[in-house]
């Protein structure tokens, strides 16, 4: 599974690479391997034999490990140690969220096993899931492939976040996944919160991020979707063998929510420059390469629900920045107290605060 399961890579622009330099895991799981494989061969039909636990070197919010044992390959993902913020690492929504979307249009891994925080043989929660033996594309720009396979890599990510929007959440369980209200008042505030809670003093510009997103604040308009809450590229695992999607992976922050919130996500990596640490779509000839300009991809995702314009751009976008930049606050913080998966990587994320900071700050100016 090229262990892309891995948020906290949540920033869409720093190059990490495919998992460079996979680290052995018994000390970061915080359980020895003979514990382990007596817990999953007790917890799990078939599981037996572990032979090997590695650490997939990417990742920040959850730490990820390749298990390879007799009967086969998974993927465990745990919460990490330490003390957390509230409502952080939350493997048991992935791993709900998961579950249920397995027999919809949305392709995800299988699930396996779910340990709690007091049943887990570590005394953190996890779960366990097949390994998929796919291909994870890291650059945006995809300049390992042709054009055409371009054209359909992008339209398959439409088309998944189509279908993951028009997901029937009561029919598949998933009805008490979120909070009733306006989705995007209920976001402000906790990322709002989550962001001043991890830095010692705020950044002028987050809050005057945060003030003008409450004075925009759109009317609720009833829309409610189940949204993964990290939509891009790299949290989607293509089969080997074709540009189609075996699993879509990182639901930590899945809620039920509007589906603007993922759309608009996304569509922060084309204002993103790809050079540096960027790992953005601006200053790139797309139309060259085969990818959609911001524009045509948010029509064809309008044309696939059945949507007119999409109003209050401005505002999604603005959000969508900011709430990625107080997600990498956060990373920054666990890296400052000793808890990142990464904390190179996490020391990168946080400087990119301010540079997310300025791209919010120039959408406001556009929407003026």
């Amino acid at each position: 599974m090229a262990g892309s399961g891995v948020n906290r890579r949540v920033a869409v622009f720093v190059r990490v690479g495919p998992n460079e330099g996979m680290k052995e895991a018994a000390i970061g799981l915080g359980i020895s391997e003979a514990a382990l494989e007596a817990y999953l061969e007790d917890a799990i039909e078939g599981f037996a034999g572990l032979e090997a636990v590695t650490k997939f070197g990417t990742g920040q919010s959850n730490p990820t490990y390749k298990l390879e044992a007799a009967s086969g390959t998974y993927v465990l993902r745990s919460k990490p140690p330490g003390k957390l913020l509230p409502s952080a690492h939350a493997v048991d929504r992935e791993f709900r969220v998961m579950q249920a979307l397995a027999g919809t249009d949305v392709p995800v891994p299988q699930m396996l096993h779910l340990a709690s925080d007091d049943t887990s043989p570590s005394g953190r929660a996890f779960f366990v899931m097949r390994f998929m033996t796919g291909k994870v594309y890291w650059d945006p720009a995809l300049p390992q492939v042709d054009r055409p396979t371009r054209v359909t890599i992008y339209d398959a990510m439409n088309a998944a976040l189509a279908s993951l929007h028009d997901v029937d959440v009561a029919a598949v369980g998933l009805g008490d996944f979120g909070k009733p209200g306006n989705y995007f008042a209920r976001q402000l505030d906790r990322w709002g919160k989550q962001y001043l809670a991890s830095v010692d003093a705020p950044d002028p510009q987050m809050t005057a991020i945060m003030d003008w997103l409450a004075a925009k604040m759109p009317p609720d308009d009833g829309q409610v979707s189940l949204v993964h809450g990290d939509w891009r590229l790299d949290n989607i695992m293509f089969k080997a063998c074709a540009p189609e999607i075996e699993g879509v992976l990182d639901w930590e922050l899945s809620t039920l929510g509007h589906p603007m919130a993922d759309l608009a996500y996304q569509c922060m990596q084309w204002r993103l420059p790809n050079q540096g640490d960027m790992r953005g779509l601006a200053g790139i000839d797309r139309h060259a390469l085969g990818i959609p300009s911001e524009a045509d991809y948010v029509a064809a995702y309008a044309r696939r629900r059945g949507l007119g314009p999409i109003e209050d751009w401005p505002f999604y976008l603005v959000f969508a920045f900011f709430r990625l930049a107080s997600i990498l606050a956060g990373v920054a913080a666990r890296a400052a107290a000793g808890n990142a998966s990464n904390p190179e990587m996490a020391r990168k994320y946080g400087a990119a605060v301010p540079a997310l900071a300025a791209m919010a700050t120039a959408v406001m100016r556009e929407g003026a």
